[in-house]
């Protein structure tokens, strides 16, 4: 992987970037729907590419559990299994330290879960993760971390961040394919000198991105954004900076201003299955009454194949009906809203504007998107 700043704002941290993998080329700031296990929910990886999607997320724990990256890697890799053609990025299973708390014991050499699928055993440590993740052959692949949970005491996460850091070293030592690119992660909960400490200590060690953990898992926005600020000031300004499971709209444009380069989140494709689409002019939730008669699609003026084929009518109908076709075409129009916030973010920096384009968004100005 190359990473390579190509113009600094001049307002903010803000920066457009390129990253070159093996599998393309994609302008940062980007955001990468989650694929968990192997599929972003709703849509074929055809329909996520005509949507705008450059990148997906998958996850290391769930493809390991099934159908088994053995498997995936005797069918040629995930790029293969999945059909796609793009860059795929792997997080590590560290996050499932956190949201699987309840079936996970963490030991120095890594983490035993209990299957949410069968109640069978699975040790996760530094070299298993590596070795998981080269079988499934992404292009960025994830150290494994812990993810405490907000509110954990000073001294957990003391520990948690030395720790991390550990299992940092451990995987840097166990990759063995050196054209995947290997981010760490940042921990340190909302302690700013654990949060100095655990940057300090992994960029010492000299990996290709850098990632932001433990964020987006109870605080409220002002901490996340006081950590987000800290944090960076200790990261190599030529390296890229991925913000890991914040994504709303705001979250991602103020994020952009402080220097990240890389969002993830379920927002876009969760919310799309619940009936809560993006626009320009702010969230519409298509189960309203007012829309049971409106023949309109849901923006005015998105070329998505939603909003070109469909009005919200019928989309009010498919969701009220619970029908599949709802979850398709929601989601189609949510990852194009996305695409299209990521595309007018880099275009913005490009062009000087990202202060203007900041205003607009907040005061709704659709022609700024």
């Amino acid at each position: 992987m190359e990473f390579r700043v190509l113009k600094r704002c001049k307002s903010s941290k803000a920066r457009l970037g390129e990253i070159v993998t093996d599998h393309g080329r994609l302008e940062t700031p980007v955001f990468m729907p989650v694929g968990t296990a192997g599929a972003i929910k709703g849509v074929s990886p055809e329909e996520a590419r005509d949507a705008g999607v450059e990148i997906i997320l998958t996850n290391t724990y769930h493809l390991y559990l099934r159908p088994g990256h053995e498997l995936i890697e005797k069918l040629g890799g995930l790029h293969s299994f999945m059909n796609w053609s793009g860059p795929i990025l792997t997080d590590s299973g560290g996050f499932q330290t956190f949201s699987l708390s309840k079936l996970r014991t963490i030991s120095p050499d890594g983490v035993t879960f209990r299957s949410h699928l069968d109640g069978s055993t699975h040790f996760l440590g530094p070299e298993k993760v590596m070795e998981i993740q080269r079988a499934l052959g992404a292009d960025i692949i994830m150290t494994l971390d812990e993810c405490v949970a907000f509110g954990a005491d000073h001294d957990y996460v003391l520990a948690s961040v030395k720790l991390t850091e550990q299992w940092a070293r451990q995987c840097l030592e166990k990759r063995k394919d050196n054209r995947q690119a290997l981010f760490c992660v940042v921990q340190g909960g909302i302690y700013p000198e654990l949060r100095e400490m655990s940057a300090r200590g992994l960029v010492s060690m000299g990996f290709d991105g850098y990632a932001l953990g433990g964020l987006s898992v109870g605080e409220d926005k002002e901490k996340r954004e006081r950590v987000i600020r800290l944090t960076s000031e200790f990261l190599p300004e030529e390296k890229p900076i991925y913000l890991m499971g914040a994504g709303t709209p705001e979250d991602i444009i103020e994020s952009v201003k402080m220097g990240v380069d890389m969002f993830d989140c379920v927002i876009p494709t969760r919310n799309a299955r619940n009936g809560m689409l993006f626009t320009n002019n702010g969230k519409l939730i298509i189960k309203n009454a007012r829309y049971a008669e409106d023949s309109s699609p849901i923006e005015e003026g998105c070329a998505c194949y939603t909003c070109s084929n469909y009005s919200r009518a019928y989309l009010r109908h498919l969701f009220l009906s619970k029908e599949i076709l709802s979850f398709r075409l929601n989601t189609i129009h949510n990852l194009y809203y996305y695409a299209r916030l990521m595309s007018g973010i880099r275009q913005a920096i490009r062009e000087d504007r990202l202060a203007e384009f900041s205003h607009d968004f907040y005061t709704g100005k659709a022609e700024s998107l």
